[in-house]
């Protein structure tokens, strides 16, 4: 249908016009001889990123006269998703034996350190054209890495560190750059950056809570904690698609204005409001307004997350997301998930915690926050967006693959943890990782002066703490260009003012974090360890749990608590008075 109605309307889309220019020079010789006397010499840019059809038109039209000149840098192929081979530019002597190649060396962008680093990255790649990048630039600041226990940490420590930096060497915002493997990242720091007031802007991308996706399920939380939203109302009656057409809805409209009611509660009444209303429409939207109110009826009964999922679930919502397998669709999927994961860690946190005297294990008081607390929590983040687009003195976050042919004073590259970067989908073969690491090549190589990688130990997926491994990239940077700097956090996290004091240090070490086995190490024999001496990293013991690493560690004297995660039994949250724990060698 859609291929019939462009060639009605005589239009090509861009695979059509690659796709057609094929056939046309493959079967009609005259058509390619004309074509080859016309253009006798050809210049082809980005040559990395081309496809294999734009291989073929490129290939045929210089077969006669063989003038082409093609620029490009297989170090910065990113774009394999969309159907770019580097196997184009590396060959491409293959084709043309008597080919010159010129290397250009000199970066004339960033530090020596960055332009060294990012060599020693990208030398892992097997697939390559050999050369060495050089600069006469300073030698300039080594790497940082940041550390964080969580990715709410994380945006609260790369929020920190930019406000910290432009106050000491008096930088402008725009100077910032935050880039990330996925746009669903950007919602941890977005929320750092808003309670720091640092204004920032998504380039190439909407803000996390202005994507059609975030802003459909808000609608679904906005109806349930109040009927009466009627935008809500009107944003998700027929999202996912319930039958529930144009003229119905203008229907009910017109009778909300003539009864002076709501349009849910004339939905809800629909056959008494709306005259000419049919059985089969009148029961679809009852069917809608008797779930709405169901969710509703709960809202005091279950946490913010439980409900939150439920209305994910039940509405369709998340069926209709997941029914899109295109990159796009799964990036949407990724974004609910992660919206999902920042009501779930508003559910667990601040609460009111009692200990098991036995076991030392805290839990929660009956005090649940709820689906409505959130949505004010929400509000209250988004309430001074603005769209000033000719402000742009403001920090910029995108992902890498936006970044490309960017380049910025200060670069933070954010989740360096296996399975996120490299990204899971790559680790099936070498040729995929490799493209992973091309890609943070990119990232590096965007920044002028300084370069701050950070990862988290810890993030939900779909509710579910996970560990993570940090990504694979941090340990082949040469450790000569790498600073290990002290971890700032305050008692109870990064919740202070920027600039607080040292009250923990963390230090990067290469494959510290291992998967804990249940058979791995011994316990420290006799009484158990004094609290002061835990602390985030160590693995300890428990007589019920098991073997457990500490994530984090709160409070002082008999106020102390900890977050462990125990291989057999999950994240506990242990009051250390109370929970003995002893140090694993």
């Amino acid at each position: 249908h859609y291929k019939t109605r462009c060639f009605k309307a005589a239009a090509m889309d861009f695979d059509d016009l690659l796709f057609n220019m094929n056939l046309l020079l493959r079967d009609f010789p005259e058509v390619l001889f004309k074509y080859q006397q016309k253009f006798r010499y050809i210049l082809v840019d980005e040559y990395q990123d081309t496809n294999f059809a734009q291989y073929l038109i490129v290939k045929k039209l210089a077969a006669r006269n063989e003038n082409i000149c093609v620029v490009g840098d297989d170090a910065q192929s990113i774009y394999g998703f969309r159907g770019a081979n580097i196997q184009n530019i590396l060959n491409f002597r293959k084709d043309y034996p008597d080919a010159k190649t010129f290397k250009l060396e000199q970066n004339y962008r960033s530090t020596k350190v960055i332009v060294n680093a990012a060599n020693s990255i990208i030398a892992k790649n097997k697939d390559q054209i050999f050369k060495e990048v050089w600069t006469e630039n300073e030698e300039g600041k080594l790497i940082r890495i940041l550390k964080a226990n969580s990715d709410t940490e994380e945006g609260n420590m790369v929020a920190n560190a930019v406000f910290e930096t432009k106050m000491n060497q008096h930088c402008q915002n725009s100077d910032f750059a935050i880039l990330y493997r996925t746009n669903a990242q950007s919602r941890a720091i977005e929320e750092s950056l808003r309670r720091l007031n640092i204004p920032y802007r998504i380039y190439g991308g909407l803000s996390f809570y202005k994507r059609k996706e975030i802003k459909d399920l808000l609608a679904y939380f906005r109806l349930v904690v109040n009927p009466r939203d009627d935008e809500a109302f009107n944003r998700i009656i027929n999202y996912p698609a319930r039958g529930i057409g144009k003229t119905t809805l203008e229907k009910i409209e017109l009778a909300a204005g003539v009864s002076g009611k709501s349009l849910f509660e004339v939905a809800s009444s629909a056959m008494h409001y709306v005259k000419g209303l049919n059985s089969g429409t009148a029961a679809k939207i009852e069917e809608f307004t008797t779930m709405i109110a169901g969710f509703h009826r709960q809202l005091q009964m279950l946490n913010a997350y439980e409900l939150a999922m439920k209305i994910a679930r039940n509405s369709g919502l998340l069926k209709e997301l997941a029914a899109d397998d295109t990159d796009e669709g799964q990036s949407r999927v990724q974004n609910t998930e992660e919206l999902l994961n920042a009501v779930k860690d508003f559910s667990e946190k601040e609460q009111t915690l009692f200990p098991d005297e036995e076991t030392g294990e805290l839990s929660a008081a009956e005090v649940t926050r709820t689906l409505d607390k959130f949505m004010q929590e929400v509000a209250l983040l988004t309430d001074a967006d603005s769209d000033d687009k000719d402000d742009m003195n403001k920090v910029v976050l995108m992902t890498i693959h936006a970044a490309k042919g960017l380049e910025f004073p200060y670069v933070f590259i954010v989740g360096l943890e296996e399975n996120l970067f490299p990204s899971v989908m790559s680790l099936q073969s070498r040729a995929d990782i490799e493209e992973e690491r091309r890609l943070f090549y990119v990232a590096l190589t965007r920044a002028e002066k300084q370069v701050t990688l950070s990862y988290a130990e810890t993030r939900y997926r779909w509710g579910n703490m996970t560990m993570n491994e940090p990504s694979r990239f941090l340990e082949e940077i040469e450790e000569s260009f790498i600073e290990k700097p002290a971890r700032k956090i305050s008692s109870s996290g990064l919740t202070g003012k920027p600039g607080d004091g040292l009250t923990k240090e963390s230090v990067f070490i290469k494959k510290q974090l291992k998967k804990i086995s249940t058979s791995e190490g011994t316990a420290v024999q006799g009484a158990e360890t004094p609290p002061e001496l835990i602390q985030p990293g160590v693995e300890v013991e428990h007589e019920r749990f098991g073997k457990g690493k500490v994530l984090s560690v709160e409070g002082s004297g008999p106020n102390m608590k900890a977050i462990v995660f125990f291989a057999a039994v999950g994240q506990k949250q242990l009051l250390l008075k109370f929970a003995r724990l002893r140090l694993v060698n």
